[in-house]
């Protein structure tokens, strides 16, 4: 049994105002892993005060301090890698390969990514030549609320503080009290690699509590969430009394376009692109559309590899999915794969209830349905487990239509040996981003989306940019730069 029952406070490690007990429940044994405190207000006050009085030397340290800063709290990674990997798999139910290759890299990756475009940044560039006396001056916002998710913990945590802290901006921190251990173990890195007092702090917290605090919090400037939907709205409406930014990273309802010329692995690489992570990411292509002519043989394809793929504990090597993250997750799936045999579409593989041989832990059966129609449940809401929907179109524009009538937009797919097909596509999906044959963003790229699926723009220089201001200066002297 893990207890952590502090918060990082003002550079150190503090006992909550009034402690509250919360279980962390391991998804793969439906038991108690670890016990942590969910803070109260006085414990949200205290953080953002210890912020704010950081703020003004935080803000003052030279770009090149703070570098060396996050170089130091990767260092920490690489020390302790595998330990965050077991806390990850321990708590959001990855399985342990996944969560040494996938999950706990996410950290490494974006950080020094964040480097490369922290080094691209000009703090104070010319308006231009048509006005020599003007400067635009790039600074950091001031203090930011920090609320991440349980699927991709570190992969959130990791876009939202380091360029933060880059940027100039203190921070609190509020991870889900569902996968909280990776993020303590997070604070330790920052701890360990001496940043100042009050620029890192971290408060654990449920939505309705500490989060809420956060978003409404006057001495907060902006508030950065990835999460729910409906999440993302009250969040919104909190943060308008006060005026705060808000970049918000929501769900999805990602399309995957499959012609008929597409690749031989397009379909499966699909399937398996759906099934990662148990189904739950927010860019996952958990629609298929598939061309007419093709759509028998990629159902067929789509049966195979759903069955085909193996279920089971996080604790275990191999390449298998493992449960979600809890019972609430559990239902909801349950209740989704139902709506879709009740509004009539095709089970195809998988179905209700627990995998074969198993009678505890959040396990889903990896699910296809085909003949699922627009307008369907299965086809219109964000399901967040291993359940794929199968259906046919018979042109580009039927297509494009289907993909774009959704209140989503974070990533679409496309598979399509036809170049020019590819880039027009690329254009006409309304989504932040458009992954084609397989090929993933490059280093940098900035990941987000449009409408319900928030507008944030996460990693590379839009990453650290959403945590500063263009400040406009006239009337500056270039002779005395």
């Amino acid at each position: 049994m893990i207890e952590k029952r502090d918060f990082y406070i003002n550079g150190q490690w503090v006992a909550p105002a009034t402690p509250r007990d919360h279980d962390v429940i391991d998804p793969s044994t439906e038991e108690v892993c670890a016990i942590i405190s969910l803070g109260d207000q006085a414990d949200t006050d205290a953080a953002v005060a210890a912020a704010k009085a950081a703020f003004p030397a935080w803000a003052a340290t030279p770009p090149a301090t703070r570098r060396a800063y996050v170089e130091k709290i990767l260092e920490q990674y690489e020390a302790r890698k595998e330990e965050m990997a077991q806390a990850i798999s321990l708590e959001m139910g990855a399985p342990i390969d996944m969560s040494r290759d996938s999950q706990a890299p996410c950290l490494p990756w974006h950080l020094e990514n964040f480097l490369t475009a922290f080094d691209q940044i000009e703090w104070i560039r010319p308006l231009g030549p048509h006005a020599p006396n003007d400067r635009i001056s790039m600074e950091p916002i001031g203090v930011v609320g920090l609320i991440t998710p349980w699927n991709w913990p570190m992969n959130q945590v990791t876009l939202k503080v380091i360029p933060a802290l880059l940027a100039g901006c203190p921070c609190v921190l509020k991870p889900s009290e569902e996968a909280p251990l990776s993020s303590l173990l997070f604070a330790e890195f920052c701890h360990d690699a001496g940043l100042p007092a009050g620029v890192f702090n971290l408060v654990n917290g449920d939505g309705v509590g500490v989060g809420s605090q956060l978003s409404s919090h006057p001495d907060v400037e902006m508030i950065s969430f990835t999460g729910s939907t409906r999440a993302g709205r009250a969040i919104s409406k909190a943060a308008a009394e006060t005026m705060k930014r808000v970049t918000l990273e929501l769900g999805g309802k990602g399309a995957n376009l499959v012609f008929a010329d597409a690749d031989a692995k397009a379909v499966k690489r699909g399937v398996l692109h759906c099934f990662n992570n148990s189904g739950q990411s927010c860019n996952a292509p958990t629609r298929m559309l598939v061309e007419r002519s093709y759509y028998d043989e990629a159902v067929e394809i789509a049966r195979e590899v759903a069955e085909a793929t193996k279920v089971g504990p996080a604790s275990e090597s191999g390449r298998h999915i493992g449960p979600v993250v809890n019972k609430r997750q559990w239902d909801q799936i349950q209740g989704y794969i139902q709506k879709g045999i009740d509004e009539g579409a095709r089970l195809v593989a998988g179905g209700l209830g627990l995998p074969e041989g198993m009678n505890k832990g959040y396990y889903v059966r990896p699910t296809v349905f085909a003949d699922v129609k627009p307008g369907m449940t299965l086809e219109k809401e964000e399901i967040f487990g291993p359940v794929l929907s199968i259906m046919p179109f018979d042109t580009e524009e039927e297509a494009v239509q289907i993909a774009n009538d959704t209140i989503y937009g974070l990533t679409n797919y496309v598979q399509s040996s036809d170049g020019a097909r590819r880039n027009r596509l690329a254009r006409q999906l309304r989504s932040g981003m458009v992954e084609m044959n397989g090929q993933s963003r490059g280093a940098g790229s900035p990941f987000g989306g449009v409408k319900a699926s928030g507008r944030a723009r996460e990693g590379g220089v839009w990453g650290i940019e959403e945590f500063l201001e263009a400040k406009a200066i006239s009337g500056w002297d270039p002779s005395a730069e």
